[in-house]
């Protein structure tokens, strides 16, 4: 399985689409509590669900990770990993997947904070916004809470359509070995 992560505006869900798209790797649909977006559908984009029913999920022990993060739950749970799979996680949650299955591969996406910055703009959020997810970032996937991942790659130089065939590339070698 094939796990993605990295701060906002770095690339990875960008990326994720097209290896969805183009190479057809199946989406790993994570679990959250949070209210669903304009344009999200549950069941595709999450399986939206209650704090009370996840909660009951997590009794069950339904989840290979979760985490409480910006007063909502997230997990990943047992039944949605697999291979020709591919998932986006925050570094505490790619961790624990890397620990449960050391075959996981983990790559991260860097890029500048003013890219980053850029990207948010082009993208329609608010400079507010902006300033707390970068400042929140910075902390989130600092060096030491990254180092596990299996290749880093910056994603500021080159085009997204670019950077999903060298990922996609990077992982079928990792596959063949």
């Amino acid at each position: 399985m094939l796990i993605l992560m990295g701060p906002s505006a770095s690339g990875k869900t960008e990326v994720a689409k097209i290896l969805f798209k183009k190479y057809g790797l199946k989406k790993v649909i994570t679990t959250t509590t949070r209210s669903m977006r304009v344009h999200e559908i549950n069941d595709v984009d999450y399986h939206f669900v209650s704090k009370d029913t996840f909660l009951k999920m997590i009794e069950e022990n339904k989840f290979l990770e979760y985490t409480f993060y910006n007063n909502n739950f997230y997990g990943t749970t047992k039944d949605e990993v697999g291979d020709d799979k591919c998932v986006i996680l925050e570094p505490h949650g790619a961790r624990k997947l890397k620990n449960i299955n050391s075959n996981f591969f983990v790559i991260y996406f860097y890029c500048t904070p003013e890219i980053k910055k850029k990207r948010m703009l082009v993208r329609g959020d608010s400079i507010e916004n902006i300033n707390a997810r970068i400042k929140i970032d910075d902390e989130a996937f600092s060096d030491d809470k990254v180092s596990f991942a299996d290749i880093k790659l910056e994603s500021e130089t080159i085009s997204v359509e670019e950077l999903s065939d060298e990922v996609y590339q990077i992982y079928q070698n990792y596959l063949k070995k």
